[in-house]
């Protein structure tokens, strides 16, 4: 998931990712950010009508989350430090795949993005389900604004503070910046990784 290859390379790395999952990139959407502007809570709800946006066919949406309540519809988030969190709520049959990195935590985005569930679906935020990916420990990626705590200390307290449960909430704690296996944005910028790579991380509701 390199951000240096060439647009059909990125193409074909993403089709191989989504194939080992059993998804085609023409039923998925991709969670494109940009750092653009000053926004960082861009929360969408799409529909199948938008499948292959970003993956097949350009971006039409920036986002900083994606939604989606039917099924067979993927969400593509690639992310390489910040947290690529998955919410569910399996009352309401709502999936949602979300990009929570500094930008967003500081405008409370762990907070704002359960508050969107609320509003836009009914969701009592009690049940929601989240799943945390790896990401950049304090250690080499403190946030400055949080008394240099983690980016897994101060989602997982945002989103409890929007009612999200601890038992809800499952945490890969791999830290990005010290985990050979994993790639790190911020490592390859001060040259202690030689490619700028990415995870990724796709979720979707099947029948």
């Amino acid at each position: 998931m390199s951000a240096s290859v060439t647009d059909e390379q990125r193409l074909a790395h993403r089709t191989a990712f989504l194939q080992t999952h059993n998804v085609t990139a023409s039923q998925t959407v991709l969670v494109h950010l940009t750092y653009d502007g000053e926004d960082y809570r861009r929360y969408f709800t799409i529909s199948s009508d938008q499948s292959g946006d970003g993956i097949i066919s350009a971006s039409t949406l920036v986002s900083d989350a994606l939604f989606t309540n039917e099924k067979n519809v993927a969400l593509l988030l690639p992310v390489a430090d910040c947290i690529g969190a998955v919410l569910y709520d399996p009352a309401r049959q709502v999936i949602g795949l979300a990009h929570l990195g500094r930008h967003n935590l500081i405008q409370s985005g762990g907070s704002e993005i359960i508050e969107y569930m609320r509003r836009d679906f009914g969701t009592n935020p009690a049940t929601v389900q989240v799943w945390l990916s790896p990401a950049a420990g304090r250690e080499h990626y403190p946030l400055y604004d949080f008394d240099n705590r983690s980016l897994h200390e101060v989602a997982m307290q945002q989103l409890m503070s929007a009612g999200v449960t601890a038992a809800n909430i499952t945490r890969d704690a791999r830290d990005t910046t010290l985990d050979p296996q994993l790639f790190s944005h911020s490592q390859f910028l001060q040259a202690s990784q030689s490619i700028d790579g990415r995870q990724a991380v796709v979720c979707m509701m099947r029948p």
